[in-house]
């Protein structure tokens, strides 16, 4: 198809299919919860990254990025901005394809950092707009 703009996002929730997200909580009234379960129902492998669960939405969590056991496609980020440079530091050790701040999640320095080392950044997004956006085409 000649003449169609690239569309960065797409190409990223295309590819990667491994969400590695952290913050998610099992409390099922918080945004984090909602969104991973949405894009669990999608059929993305969702990888809790939480220190207070055990598992979430049937999935084994991690204290830590550096604890989970497998490749780590996207990081999914629902902490607070000033928690972001920790998480992005341990995503670029990890190798991660993409780094995904929420809505409201922003850290422009890391965000830089992130960038400098070839990873694809998303602040303040939210990744289950984005995706319904472009996969779903209808009931939203």
């Amino acid at each position: 198809m000649t003449g169609q703009i690239s569309d960065p996002i797409r190409e990223i929730l295309e590819k990667y299919k491994t969400l590695a997200v952290v913050g998610l909580s099992s409390k099922t009234a918080r945004p984090s919860y909602g969104v991973s379960a949405y894009m669990q129902s999608q059929g993305y492998r969702i990888i809790p990254v939480n220190p207070n669960e055990k598992s979430v939405l049937g999935e084994k969590a991690y204290a830590a990025l550096d604890d989970v056991p497998e490749t780590i496609e996207v990081v999914v980020i629902f902490r607070r901005s000033e928690f972001v440079p920790e998480v992005v530091g341990a995503a670029l050790r990890r190798q991660a394809k993409a780094i995904w701040m929420q809505e409201g999640v922003i850290h422009e320095q890391a965000a830089a950092r992130a960038r400098d080392a070839g990873v694809f950044v998303v602040q303040d997004r939210c990744i289950l707009k984005e995706h319904a956006k472009r996969f779903v085409t209808e009931g939203i």
